[in-house]
């Protein structure tokens, strides 16, 4: 149920992981995706992308071919196949998933123009050298999922405010773990908390993390903005509530498959937005011409059967405060 209507940056879309275009390549202009996760957990981000380069005037299979390459949370992989794209000579790389991808992409060319998606700042992260304008080749999209992270734990004490201890999820693969964990542990000391830091970087390494966060005594969760993380987001919902653990998660995806609650932008707003620049800078616009976007407003997403089943009473301030409710 919808509390109130959420206004954003950007837009949204719905599709599934698409097959490579059809129509000769040689004869359209030629986009590379580099996505750091597996398609088939990514299917509403690339259709909102989709939807961007549609309102430019590029439509997939008549007027731009696609060249799709997925590292499966292998995050190794990425500049291999960052490599494989530049040599098929794109005329832009989009990096998603992440600012994993970002980098890799950066590491193999410094002339193809480049937009990213990254979690951390981008000027720190060296892609870009202010927030009004790329440099060189490279521009996208800052989720600023770092700062945000104090913030979602902020509404889980609120919903939760006997908690003692905090478990802050990771993937040791990615790019700002230890960033990320000392912001966190600032928050959590300043709250009273104590913070349990468990890591996964494969499937297999989810439930390990999980019983290990409990026998240190944790009893909250607090999930990172991570894009192979992000993918096992069925996985570590259902790890939550066998757990007992009451989490707060980056994106609604999370609330959608049975997440307590979420705090954050939606992804397939900035993926559209994300389109949209690719279809400009297929017309001739320089990356260092366009502005880094960011969200202008984030959602508070939360799920009421989760809650019920986790025996928590949501305020009715903080529900009042949701931008959705799932019942």
């Amino acid at each position: 149920m919808r509390r109130r209507e959420f206004i954003v940056l950007l837009g949204g879309g719905l599709a599934a992981w698409p097959l490579f275009a059809r129509a000769p390549a040689q004869t359209l202009p030629l986009v590379g995706f580099l996505n750091s996760a597996g398609g088939a957990q990514f299917g509403q981000q690339l259709a909102a992308f989709q939807q961007g380069l549609g309102e430019g005037g590029y439509i997939e299979g008549r007027t731009v071919a696609v060249e799709y390459r997925s590292a499966d949370g292998q995050y190794d992989r990425l500049r291999g196949l960052a490599a494989d794209l530049v040599q098929r000579k794109v005329a832009l790389i989009v990096a998603a998933g992440g600012t994993v991808s970002a980098r890799a992409a950066m590491a193999e060319t410094t002339t193809i123009p480049i937009l990213f998606m990254s979690g951390f700042d981008p000027v720190q992260l060296g892609a870009v050298a202010g927030i009004r304008r790329g440099v060189g080749n490279a521009t996208g999209i800052s989720l600023h999922t770092i700062p945000l992270a104090a913030k979602r734990l902020e509404f889980l004490r609120e919903l939760v405010p006997g908690a003692a201890s905090l478990a802050l999820l990771t993937n040791p693969n990615g790019v700002v773990p230890g960033i990320e964990a000392r912001d966190i542990e600032t928050a959590t000391r300043d709250a009273g908390l104590r913070l349990v830091v468990i890591s996964a970087g494969t499937e297999s390494d989810l439930a390990p993390a999980f019983a290990e966060a409990v026998s240190q005594g944790a009893d909250t969760l607090l999930v990172s903005a991570d894009a192979f993380l992000t993918s096992q987001r069925v996985l570590i919902t259902a790890l939550a509530r066998q757990h007992a653990l009451r989490g707060v998660y980056p994106w609604r995806e999370f609330v959608e498959v049975g997440g307590l609650m979420s705090y954050g932008p939606r992804l397939s707003d900035a993926y559209r937005e994300l389109g949209r620049y690719a279809g400009r800078i297929l017309k001739g616009a320089a990356p260092a011409d366009l502005p880094i976007q960011a969200p202008r407003r984030f959602e508070l997403i939360i799920n009421l059967q989760t809650a019920q089943a986790l025996g928590l009473a949501v305020p009715p301030l903080l529900l009042a405060r949701a931008d959705e409710v799932f019942e």
